[in-house]
């Protein structure tokens, strides 16, 4: 794991941490050379872990005593969204969870539904592609079982997570935080829709309602402020067409560790 996110390190480069993720990666990865360079790494990283995967499939658990005593929270810590700050002001009860795409039937589930059906608790350890990690117990619905609910429709290869939050306004919705998942990763038992963290329902700054957590992976794919999910075949009709925000600006889209 070490060696993992050191490579990370080198490959995206000093200078991130100097100018910033947002300004420094972009500038990184739209050189031709480098984008090559993460592309391959990015193969050998799915590659190697698929691999390892079938004889060591869980990310590591720990115990409540190695919890950390500060969790930061990544990304956006409030959506600015209107329909957000509704549904929060209502303390959520509006809010559906939306199930939909290559699905042979389609879901709209209340924060009480998710809640209702069975689901897990893990402590994990939460790796940041900034650097920092930290240990949290998050509760939540196996992603697996929502799925088996609605049903896969032939063909269907993708989770893809649309989210409340924006990190850029754009009027084509390029803005917006989104992320996917194979269906490998979907249905690992610890990839589960979190509406829990420390034993208290998520803060706002956490993700509330319900955050995805796929804990052999980065950070940047456990997305925040879940409002739909998409079954697809490809990513194709997705702004940049690399399954997630980060993905669109160069990031690696199987981000394992």
């Amino acid at each position: 794991m070490k060696f993992e996110l050191s490579r990370r390190r080198f490959l995206i480069g000093s200078s991130v941490a100097a100018t910033g993720l947002l300004t420094g990666c972009d500038a990184l990865v739209e050189n031709a050379s480098v984008n090559d360079i993460l592309q391959k790494a990015e193969a050998l990283t799915m590659g190697s872990q698929r691999l390892l995967q079938a004889h060591e499939p869980l990310a590591r658990e720990f115990t409540e005593a190695d919890l950390s005593p500060i969790f930061k929270a990544n990304g956006t810590q409030m959506p600015d969204s209107e329909e957000y700050a509704r549904l929060m002001e209502g303390n959520f009860a509006d809010w559906r969870l939306v199930v939909n795409g290559m699905v042979r039937t389609p879901l709209s589930l209340s924060l009480a539904d998710l809640k209702a059906m069975p689901s897990r608790t893990q402590i994990t350890r939460h790796d940041c592609v900034e650097g920092w990690s930290a240990i949290g117990k998050w509760t939540g619905v196996p992603l697996g079982l929502v799925l088996q609910k609605a049903g896969l429709a032939p063909g269907a290869r993708y989770a893809v997570f649309y989210c409340a939050d924006e990190y850029e306004k754009s009027l084509d919705g390029s803005g917006q935080y989104y992320e996917s998942v194979d269906l490998i990763d979907a249905f690992h038992p610890q990839t589960i829709l979190s509406y829990s963290m420390n034993g208290k329902d998520l803060e706002v700054a956490h993700g509330a309602p319900l955050r995805l957590r796929v804990e052999r992976q980065l950070g940047y794919k456990h997305a925040k402020y879940l409002m739909r999910i998409e079954l697809v075949d490809n990513f194709r009709g997705l702004w940049g067409g690399k399954g997630g925000f980060w993905e669109d600006r160069g990031y690696e889209w199987y981000a394992g560790i």
